[in-house]
């Protein structure tokens, strides 16, 4: 480049820098109050995640107590959560690792900042922890770690915090230290290591389910991560499964002082609220490979007969998504994988994600979306389209299946119509020939090749029943002989009179009805 072209050259860029402004230094930076209380109540927005925050906590509380020796392989990771309707207040006391005394001021009073950040830990944001100041008048943590002598508490007193909200002078920080008390108590009856975090003055919202044990215990036995039930056959092929790698955490949550843990809703089998029955009799078990070649995630479906949609209250309907054995969202969350959304809700199973790179968002109500996560739904379609398939298939088979018992019901009615025996030549021509008819429909339904030998064997012996029967039955027969009465020209008329009812009625069910009756007053 000649000298003369350089020049041009600088001139133009500085030309451009001009227009586009000097860089300059930022002033001051300010975060408002309101961050608060978006980490807060704003990001809950369902009361009842205000449980799966807390126990979540505790599970990897529980966690670091196992690593640091304080709970022994024989020992329960617990958590109780006591209900007090006439005090309104709830609380979740966990037996993990608590928190120390010289830690406990600052993280209990900090937004965000976790030091679970980069661990394998369920939680790691920091906000969690504060998902019950918009449900509660008082929020107060307690802890106690080993080698603590006093319990630390620390209490957010959360209609000043609303209150002070509304305003709008003054620094996040001077907002935490008016609303949030801090101090040291004697240990009393209090264990050794614990964390326990008390809602008092619970705000009565959603039908009170906050406050509700029932409605507690089947949100935390579907999202929590809590053991299968003693009475779950497929429970131990799971567990052996997902144990290398993912952190069950396995904990036994008691709720209101009942003697039995949560546990699982999934069972061998279970009557919906709908009445209907429905029995699990296999799994398939999967596992989804990352984009670097990594375990990814671990699919496990239970596999029933696919007789239609799973209801809400059987607390296993969908496929769902877990991460730290704790549910993301709800189980509605990949609907969008199926070809038919509704198959979604006939489906059953989990995927426990492995995979690091695929993080819940801070709500918890879905994944962050990046690459790593679009790998994992593009691999779980084809698991999805199977159960598809298998929903499709099996309500064809029913298809046939119901072809089959209504056309072997008109057999039978038809068998009955002539064993009366009030019925015309006439008339009984048609319905003989409207019954083999039948005979030819059940015959193409159980032959149908969706259907197996152990499926139709029944109603083949059925079948071949019906056509001696039939055979027999379908002779010309005088009027009723229970009628005596009758001469034999009354009996001509009494049978034209049958054929007319057969005749003009909307149905020969109706028909037999109502000659069944005359019958039954000619006799008395």
């Amino acid at each position: 480049m000649s000298g003369e072209a350089a020049i041009r050259a600088n001139r133009a860029a500085l030309l451009a820098a001009k227009e586009q402004g000097a860089t300059e230094p930022i002033g001051e930076v300010v975060i408002g109050r309101d961050v608060l209380e978006l980490v807060s109540s704003a990001m809950y927005i369902d009361p009842m995640t205000v449980y799966r925050e807390y126990v979540q906590n505790a599970a990897d509380a529980i966690d670091d107590a196992r690593e640091l020796g304080l709970l022994k392989a024989s020992e329960d990771g617990k958590v109780t959560i006591d209900i007090d309707p006439p005090t309104r207040s709830i609380r979740i006391r966990d037996n993990g690792t608590g928190v120390p005394a010289k830690d406990f001021a600052r993280r209990m009073a900090a937004l965000g900042a976790s030091n679970k950040r980069g661990s394998s830990s369920r939680g790691f944001r920091g906000v969690g922890r504060l998902a019950g100041l918009g449900y509660a008048q008082e929020l107060v943590f307690r802890s106690r770690a080993v080698g603590d002598e006093l319990v630390s508490e620390l209490t957010w007193d959360c209609r000043k915090l609303k209150s002070l909200l509304r305003q709008t002078d003054g620094s996040i920080e001077d907002l935490v230290r008016t609303v949030a008390t801090y101090r040291r108590k004697p240990p009393g009856e209090y264990p050794e290591h614990f964390f326990e975090v008390e809602l008092r003055g619970v705000i009565r919202i959603r039908s009170d389910k906050l406050m509700n044990p029932a409605a507690v215990d089947d949100y935390l036995g579907q999202v929590a991560p809590v053991p299968f039930s003693p009475d779950f056959s497929f429970a131990e092929e799971i567990r052996s499964v997902l144990e290398p790698v993912v952190h069950l955490g396995q904990l036994k949550i008691y709720v209101d002082g009942k003697s039995d843990p949560i546990y699982r809703p999934h069972r061998n089998s279970m009557v919906q609220e709908n009445g209907k029955p429905i029995t699990f009799d296999r799994i398939s078990i999967n596992e989804i490979s990352g984009m670097e070649g990594d375990p990814a995630a671990v699919v496990w479906v239970l596999h029933h007969e696919y007789e239609g949609a799973l209801t809400n209250g059987s607390g296993v309907k969908g496929l769902r998504l877990r991460a730290g054995n704790v549910q993301v969202g709800e189980n509605n969350l990949l609907e969008d994988l199926f070809p038919e959304a509704r198959f979604n809700s006939w489906s059953v199973g989990e995927i426990h994600v492995i995979d690091r790179k695929i993080v819940p968002n801070g709500r918890r109500d879905h994944f962050e979306q990046n690459a790593h996560y679009a790998n994992l739904i593009n691999q779980l379609s084809p698991i999805a389209r199977e159960i598809s398939k298998l929903c499709r298939t099996n309500s064809i088979k029913r298809k046939w299946l119901r072809e089959a018992e209504l056309q072997q019901e008109q057999i039978e009615h038809a068998i009955q119509v002539f064993d009366q025996g009030a019925i015309g030549n006439v008339e009984r021509e048609k319905l003989v020939a409207r019954t083999e008819e039948n005979f030819g429909r059940a015959t193409k339904a159980i032959n149908n090749s969706l259907l197996e030998a152990s499926e139709t064997e029944a109603f083949t012996q059925s079948l071949e029943g019906l056509r001696k029967k039939f055979e027999t039955a379908k002779g010309p027969r005088a009027a009723p002989a229970s009628i005596p009465e009758l001469d034999e020209t009354e009996r001509r008329v009494f049978t034209r009179f049958c054929d007319l009812v057969y005749e003009c009625s909307p149905n020969s069910g109706a028909a037999k009805t109502l000659i069944d009756k005359i019958l039954a007053r000619l006799q008395n």
